[in-house]
């Protein structure tokens, strides 16, 4: 049985009328998998009430104020002056004193718990989206009142200074947007807690627009004025790639043909109210030889520095094309880099205080791999303490599988990452000796224990090196299912996606370990993502609830359903939105210098560029709207409601047809933005190199938000809960957190349209036959015949979801699409009732509270890590 089967909840949730309460919806919308593999009942649904939050904790007593004198002085050390200083120098200046409390705060947290030796969770990720840090950490630490009469003096405010730091480009979308959550939220909670990751030196790209509204990628270099928040330490460990093995006194040695350094940076996080300080710790790549004066002298100077640029290439750039058998090795050696570098060093900190004694390992140590990036883990772990401490094999793999653990972020099969055979075994040897001989012990196992007619078949299915079903001469890893056999626990992102995970990703592993899967719902941090962004309705709802405890127990948010219908709320409550969405409007007239009506909805869809998330889908509705608005009289355009349209996203450099579904948006938005007749009515804009300070800006005016996934595409989602905390209305399908959010929100609250999950699969095979609809068709053939221009660059575009003799529609853009634009005018009827648009509003945020991030932690510290609190005394 697949997801989301029963029909009664899909009409129920199709229409806005429905009858069926919001925990109702989990009983209906998730009964899959009622038998797990061995035909017992699958255990019960888990209660969708939120865990009651933790008491609120006192907050630190606030500091005297900074005198303006100290971050004067603090910048005049800097930059060797004490006049004329730029907003920037002011920026670094009361940066390195704010940093000053962050580095006492973080020591005093890391010698309490060295001092007790307490049991630590370390987060391996190849993201970290982590923002701007100077506002951030001021509020959590509590700071504001302690700066405010500096920055009067200085002749600036918060905002003007905060302008001046570069997001730190960690990461691309909700994968690293997550880490940060959990990062802030694992401090918050006091749990002992680090992330582990790469310091990318030019992040993924720098995305821009041509003027032929083209995306290109430039260098981040977002480190050239340095950054203030990180901390250089004098820790590193070597790390090594290639070569080959060899025996010797009956053991294997590998020898390496190529060693750099890891080199540790730590970036403290501060939790809020509370004086814990945890860390992020990256990896920088470099030379074991900076530079070869011999070969200088000799006049070769490309190979006196050869062996520095292949280092630093390691940690220059997020997620290299991986297009060529180049990319693929520098991608392995990134995940392979910033493992063991990690590994070595909790390996270290543990062997200094417990000597030998590994078989405590997993009481003191346990790491969550954020996907699969980091699942080389499994082999490396195996290698450190078969290799290098002696054990053996089955003693290593009880230690190795009780300390590991696996979030699957994904049922796209590209992401699930199988590495050919050839490029492991050149890259890391040893470690593919290692994933064969532990591929070797599972399938003994299996044919110990499975049983049936099939049971060579599942054996097969479950082997972690098998071949390319597309090429059987080339052998693969297939690295999700390394993490699932060498893992503690696995574990979804959402009570869907987790679903799936057990159905259709991984059903196998499910049916001979139903027990190692669990689900923990995503969640994102009320305070970057409400508290701090969006400080006017933290305030309205402070004085609501009587004070702000409720930014650390957001479960509190749900006694706004009362307030609901009150029409003097509704009226401050508008009135905060309108203020969010001046600051957008001045945002979009920097940017394109265009004046937006501010009485118009605000139509947000911000995520990575791809194919499933159905951008495409979004502009052919706004073709659609535009066609119908020109045809219009002018005394029926007034009755329609207006829209200013805005899209943000990054198309990753080799992925085509993200580009050309970026140059569509900007071919419309240059096609409706300036015509006389409809431009109050309906515009169009993209905003460059979208990013977390960017959504900072976007997520708290946004009045309405789009999550339109292909449903069983999408994993999660987090951008659609930090939209409903700051009360933006979501049209989206049935998929990922969407159907959470519908419970905690009402169902009847959110325009639910589109097929179900359990449908993908028979859609897609009958697609070719499917009778398309005619608005659909006439919106193909305008692009095809150049209604925005560039036919020619689009046609690829047409022909993947209407051509069925070259495109396949795999993402079923056009068997939605009717029931998409019908969503779409119950939105724009809706919105004419502006008193039943902000009830809805409210009722967003009031039924945010599970998605705090805080819950997520603290159901992994429960049920996954056991990591109890280490609040520093």
């Amino acid at each position: 049985m697949s997801l989301i089967g029963n029909r009664q909840l899909q009409s129920g949730l199709r229409t806005s009328s429905s009858a069926i309460s919001a925990p109702k919806i989990r009983s209906v919308a998730c009964k899959v998998a009622e038998k797990d593999g061995k035909g017992s009942k699958a255990a019960p649904i888990r209660s969708v009430a939120v865990k009651a939050a933790a008491p609120a904790k006192a907050a630190a007593p606030k500091s005297e104020s900074v005198p303006v004198e100290k971050v004067l002085d603090k910048a005049s050390m800097m930059f060797g002056r004490t006049g004329d200083l730029t907003t920037k120098d002011k920026y670094l200046g009361l940066s390195w004193t704010v940093r000053e409390d962050l580095i006492r705060r973080f020591n005093k947290t890391h010698d309490y718990w060295k001092k007790n030796d307490v049991k630590k969770v370390y987060y391996l990720s190849a993201e970290f989206l982590m923002g701007r840090s100077l506002i951030n950490t001021v509020m959590n630490l509590g700071l504001e009142g302690k700066y405010a009469e500096a920055l009067t003096a200085l002749g600036v405010d918060m905002e003007e200074i905060a302008a001046e730091e570069r997001d730190a480009s960690l990461g691309n979308g909700g994968l690293g947007r997550l880490a940060a959550c959990f990062l802030d939220s694992i401090a918050t909670l006091d749990l002992p807690g680090w992330g582990y990751g790469i310091r990318y030196k030019y992040g993924m790209f720098k995305q821009g627009l041509d003027k032929g509204g083209y995306q290109t990628e430039l260098p981040d270099i977002w480190l050239q004025d340095g950054n203030p928040w990180e901390i250089k330490t004098n820790i590193k460990h070597e790390i090594c790639f290639g070569g080959k093995t060899v025996k010797k006194d009956g053991k294997t040695v590998w020898t390496p043909s190529e060693r750099v350094w890891a080199v540790a940076y730590d970036n403290p996080i501060p939790g809020f109210q509370t004086p814990t300080t945890s860390n992020l710790r990256l990896w920088d790549c470099v030379p074991n030889t900076e530079f070869d004066l011999a070969s200088f002298n000799a006049g070769d100077y490309d190979l006196a520095t050869v062996e520095r640029e292949r280092a630093e290439s390691i940690s220059a750039v997020l997620y290299p094309n991986d297009a060529t058998p180049e990319g693929k090795e520098l991608r392995l050696k990134q995940q392979y880099f910033f493992v063991a570098a990690s590994l070595a060093d909790v390996f270290a900190d543990f062997k200094a205080k417990h000597g030998t004694k590994w078989e405590l390992l997993p009481t003191k140590a346990c790491f969550q791999m954020n996907d699969t990036h980091p699942t080389i883990a499994v082999a490396e772990v195996m290698r450190i303490l078969v290799d290098i401490e002696g054990l053996e094999f089955d003693a290593a793999w009880s230690i190795t599988t009780k300390m590991l653990n696996y979030t699957n972020h994904t049922v796209m099969p590209e992401a699930l990452e199988k590495w050919p055979v050839k490029v492991m075994a050149k890259m890391l040897p040893r470690h593919m000796q290692m994933i064969e001989m532990i591929d070797d012990a599972w399938v003994g196992w299996m044919e110990s224990n499975l049983e049936g007619v099939d049971k060579q078949k599942r054996i097969d299915a479950m082997k972690i090196v098998s071949p390319n079903q597309w090429n059987p001469d080339e052998l693969l890893v297939n690295m999700a299912y390394l993490a699932v056999v060498g893992s503690k626990c696995v574990n979804g992102v959402a009570y869907i996606h987790s679903e799936i995970i057990k159905t259709d990703v991984f059903p196998d592993f499910y049916a001979v370990m139903p027990s190692k899967f669990q689900n923990k719902t995503n969640g994102v941090t009320p305070r970057r993502w409400m508290a701090w962004c969006n400080p006017e309705l933290t305030s309205l709802i402070s004085e609501k609830l009587g004070d702000d405890t409720w930014i650390n127990d957001a479960g509190q948010l749900a006694k706004l359903r009362e307030f609901a219908t009150d029409p003097g709320f509704q009226a401050k409550w508008k009135a905060v939105k309108q203020t969010r969405k001046a600051m957008l409007a001045a945002l979009i007239k920097k940017l394109h210098g265009d004046d937006v009506n501010l009485d118009a909805m605000f139509d947000v869809q911000i995520k990575r560029i791809h194919e499933y998330k159905r951008q495409y889908m979004n502009v052919l509705s706004i073709i659609w709207k535009y066609k119908q608005l020109k045809k219009m009289s002018p005394e029926e355009r007034a009755k329609q409601t207006p829209r200013v349209c805005i899209f943000g996203g990054k198309a990753a450099s080799a992925y085509d047809m993200a580009k050309r579904i970026i140059r569509l948006i900007t071919a419309v938005g240059d096609t409706i933005n300036h015509d006389p007749e409809t431009k109050d009515l309906i515009r169009l804009y993209i905003i460059p190199d979208y990013n977390v300070t960017a959504a900072e800006t976007l997520i708290p005016a946004a009045e309405l938000s789009q999550h339109i996934s292909t449903a069983g595409t999408e994993a999660s989602g987090t951008s659609n809960m930090k939209f409903q905390m700051n009360g933006c209305l979501i049209i989206g399908t049935l998929d990922g957190a969407n159907i959470e959010i519908a419970e905690e929100t009402g169902e009847e609250n959110l325009f639910i349209f589109g097929i179900l999950a359990d449908e993908l699969a028979g859609l897609r095979a009958t697609r070719k036959d499917f009778k398309t609809d005619p608005r659909f068709d006439e919106l193909m053939a305008d692009i095809a015949g150049g209604f925005v221009g560039d036919k020619e660059f689009f046609k690829p575009m047409v022909d993947s979801v209407s051509n069925m003799d070259i495109g396949n529609d795999w993402y079923l853009v056009a068997n939605d699409f009717a029931s998409y634009l019908a969503a779409q005018e119950k939105v724009d009827e809706c919105y004419k009732d502006q008193a039943e648009w902000t009830r809805r509003s409210i009722m967003y945020t009031a039924g945010s509270g599970k998605f705090s991030s805080d819950r997520t932690i603290r159901e992994y510290a429960e049920d996954i890590w056991d990591v109890t609190p280490a609040r520093p005394q």
